[in-house]
């Protein structure tokens, strides 16, 4: 077992040794961060540099370890493979809390879509978030799953009719969160998570070197889950449903074509004309059973388009909606937790570009220069019954790095899941 290093913190320069701008030095009693600038990024950065050298256990030491310094450490400390630890001593309980809560919910994050989509099925990726979530507070949590035929007899096509290329079964969960004690309170918030656990792009295939993080297309149902049970960590006391629309994007007999035509259960026909914009089709379920709550809030997660990653890379999620007010609020959410979100632009103009000759609407734009993320966060808004107020949609461009970097190592971040639960602690 390797021995355990000593993390210290200080504020001045290192030793001219080690170079005036070194991030680390060290000594015999360990090593020490030198911090300066954007201190919550030069702590990540150590925390990565100090894996990346082989230093996989450590003790943060000192006084000047604060919750949000540990948890930046963490943050770049952490590894896609097991073996990492990191302790520490003397946060107030309020803040030992809070510090747990939140890795308790990241790791559960990181871990689900960390794994392969031969674990991570749709089904079980319903079930474990369910119980997941149910863990936490056990007399307020109720769900339900959805599966295979039954999609069909409840009118949910678009998540069947992805699904059904596949061997396994597609799914939807339905999660009730009610710490209210009344059966018959209104519903605040209904989030609703892509849980595509393998996306090949169906017969517009993706490329080899496209297809290789897919696993991972599951993790805006993923960063919906863990943002509601970091939520209720935090003592959430509004009423809350959770819908995670789950399918494997397979290529097969029953898969389906282009120019198929799905008529979904508020009655919206749509032309798939590219099997690999399959995300909007799943959502288009969940965001009408959320519209049927009549909540105030609708947010929906998901990794739906590279137009968003191509625009912001992997440090921040793209925020798309039409309500201003509500913007601002989740804008504020991801400042205050010191996490990436970014507005891209959505309008009535974009909802007109998704025209189809035998259909409602196609699945994707047709022509020249159209915005991707624009024009598939527009496509959602047909599936929301008053679109232009208390609805957005997060298109989840920070949940998976294929490659690591000088902050993070390669695969799940857990990113969004502070936001989303800052929003859903927020004051309405």
């Amino acid at each position: 077992m390797s021995s355990i290093m000593s993390v210290f913190l200080s504020h001045d320069a290192a030793a001219e040794q080690w170079g005036t701008n070194a991030l680390l030095s060290f000594s015999a009693e360990g090593t020490t961060v030198h911090l300066s600038g954007d201190l919550q990024s030069a702590l990540q950065r150590a925390g990565r540099k100090l894996d990346t050298q082989g230093i996989k256990q450590v003790s943060l030491a000192g006084s000047d370890w604060d919750l949000e310094a540990i948890w930046s450490f963490i943050q770049g400390h952490r590894n896609s493979k097991p073996g990492n630890q990191v302790t520490w001593e003397g946060l107030n309980a309020g803040d030992e809390a809070e510090l747990q809560a939140r890795i308790k919910t990241t790791n559960w994050v990181r871990e689900v879509i960390n794994q392969s989509a031969d674990v991570v099925r749709p089904s079980q990726l319903a079930a474990r978030a369910g119980e997941f979530v149910k863990s936490l507070a056990p007399e307020h949590v109720t769900y339900k799953i959805i599966k295979g035929n039954d999609l069909i007899d409840e009118g949910w096509m678009g998540t069947h009719t992805v699904g059904r290329g596949s061997e396994r079964s597609a799914a939807m969960l339905r999660l009730d969160y009610n710490p209210t004690g009344d059966a018959d309170a209104p519903v605040h918030t209904c989030i609703v998570g892509k849980g595509i656990t393998f996306d090949s792009g169906g017969y517009s295939i993706k490329p080899s070197a496209g297809m290789t993080a897919m696993k991972a297309d599951m993790g805006g149902a993923a960063m919906a889950t863990g943002g509601l049970a970091l939520a209720i960590a935090r003592g959430n006391n509004k009423r809350i449903k959770l819908i995670l629309c789950c399918a494997e994007n397979m290529v097969s007999g029953r898969a389906v074509k282009l120019g198929d035509i799905i008529t979904y259960k508020n009655g919206k026909t749509v032309e798939v004309l590219n099997t690999d914009a399959e995300g909007r089709l799943v959502l288009a379920d969940g965001l009408i059973y959320a519209s049927n709550q009549n909540p105030e809030v609708i947010i929906d997660c998901a990794t739906l388009t590279g137009s968003a990653k191509n625009a912001l890379g992997n440090d921040y999620h793209a925020l798309l909606s039409f309500d201003q007010v509500l913007s601002q609020k989740a804008l504020a959410s991801a400042a205050e937790e010191h996490e990436g979100l970014w507005p891209l632009p959505l309008a009535e103009n974009h909802r007109g570009m998704l025209s189809s000759n035998f259909a409602d609407l196609s699945n994707i734009s047709s022509g020249d220069f159209l915005p991707g993320a624009s024009t598939a966060a527009a496509f959602l808004s047909y599936f929301v019954t008053d679109y232009k107020k208390g609805w957005m949609h997060i298109d989840a461009s920070g949940t998976y790095r294929k490659s690591g970097n000088d902050k993070w190592c390669a695969g799940a971040t857990g990113m969004g899941v502070r936001t989303l639960a800052n929003i859903l602690n927020s004051e309405s």
